[in-house]
C-alpha cells in the first residue's frame, strides 16, 4: 500500500509568475506532476504560449492565465480563475518579481546613493506587492472557504544578506521575509502556513543574462560548487507547499547550494586567502 506524502491530489494551487521559463515554469510542472491543478499566472501572453502551453499540451492539469499580479484587476481576474476551477483550492506560490532584463543597467544595478524614487517604487511594488496583495487574495479565499492552505514566495539571498549595487532589490527581497513571517502568525489560526524560498544563483533565462559560464568560479563562490537549477528550487517549494511540512511555517528556505557558507576570503580550497604561508596551507588541506 503506498501513501501520497505531498496530498495535492484534488488541490487547485496558484503560480504567481510561472511563465518566465524558470523557477516558475518548474514549480509549475512539478505541483501538477503531484497532482494538483496549477492556475499558471503571467503577465505574458506570449510567455504563456511558449512556456506553460507545453505543459498543457503533456496532458498536465495546467489553466493558464494572463493577468499581472502588480494590479487588482489582475488579482481579481485570477481569483475569479480559482472561482471556476474544479478542486479545493490549497494554496499559492509568488514568483513574480525580480528585475526585468531591460531594467538592469542602470535602474537597478547601482550605489545606494544613486537609487531615485522611481527605481525603488518599481522594485518595491514587482516584488513586494506582487507578492502581498496576491497571498492576501488567496488567503482572504482560503478563511472565506474555512480551508487550511500554504502560500510559498520567493524572496533570494540578496535579501538574506547585504545586496551592494543593488540595494533595492534586496531590500525588497527582505521585506519579503519580514511579510512572511507576520503573515505565518496572523494566518496560523486558520491553518494557512506562510513560507518562503531564497535562492542563490540558479541557471534561469533571466540569471543568463548577466551570469556567464565560468565553472571555475562557480567552483570557489559555492560550497557544492555549481550554480542551482530551477528544479532544485521548484522542489524546496513542493516541499513547503505540501502536507510533509504541515508544522512549518514563518520560515525562509536558503535554497543556495551553500554559497552563503563561503566567507569571501576564502579560496577555492576553503582555506583563507590571508595564509601567505603555502607550506602551512599545504599541509592542513592534505
Amino acid at each position: 500500500m503506498t501513501q501520497d506524502f505531498l496530498g495535492l491530489d484534488g488541490r487547485v494551487v496558484v503560480v504567481s509568475g510561472a511563465a518566465g521559463g524558470g523557477i516558475g515554469t518548474s514549480v509549475t510542472r512539478m505541483i501538477a506532476r503531484a497532482g494538483a491543478t496549477v492556475i499558471a499566472v503571467s503577465r505574458s501572453p506570449e510567455n504563456l504560449e511558449k512556456h506553460v502551453a507545453p505543459l498543457t499540451a503533456e496532458g498536465l492539469a495546467v489553466v493558464p492565465v494572463a493577468a499581472d499580479a502588480a494590479t487588482d484587476d489582475g488579482i481579481a481576474l485570477v481569483m475569479k480563475e480559482v472561482g471556476r476551477t474544479a478542486g479545493d483550492l490549497h494554496g499559492l506560490v509568488n514568483v513574480a518579481g525580480g528585475a526585468a532584463p531591460s531594467t538592469w543597467m542602470p535602474s537597478t544595478w547601482m550605489p545606494s546613493t544613486r537609487v531615485t524614487r522611481a527605481d525603488w517604487r518599481a522594485l518595491f511594488t514587482q516584488n513586494l506587492e506582487t507578492m502581498f496583495f496576491m497571498s492576501q487574495a488567496v488567503a482572504a479565499e482560503l478563511t472565506s472557504q474555512g480551508r487550511p492552505g500554504s502560500i510559498v514566495s520567493i524572496s533570494s539571498i540578496s535579501g538574506m544578506n547585504s545586496a551592494p549595487l543593488h540595494i533595492g532589490y534586496g531590500t525588497a527581497k527582505a521585506a519579503l521575509v519580514a511579510a512572511t513571517r507576520t503573515m505565518a502568525v496572523e494566518l496560523a489560526g486558520d491553518g494557512i502556513r506562510v513560507n518562503a524560498v531564497a535562492p542563490g544563483v540558479t541557471e534561469t533565462p533571466a540569471s543568463g543574462t548577466y551570469v556567464d559560464e565560468d565553472a571555475e568560479r562557480d567552483r570557489r563562490a559555492i560550497a557544492m560548487g555549481r550554480r542551482g537549477r530551477p528544479e532544485e528550487q521548484a522542489g524546496a517549494i513542493l516541499f513547503l507547499l505540501s502536507d510533509l511540512s504541515t508544522y512549518i511555517t514563518g520560515q525562509t528556505l536558503l535554497v543556495d547550494g551553500g554559497l552563503n557558507l563561503k566567507w569571501t576570503h576564502l579560496a577555492a580550497d576553503n582555506t583563507s586567502l590571508f595564509l601567505k604561508d603555502e607550506s602551512f596551507r599545504a599541509a592542513i588541506t592534505r
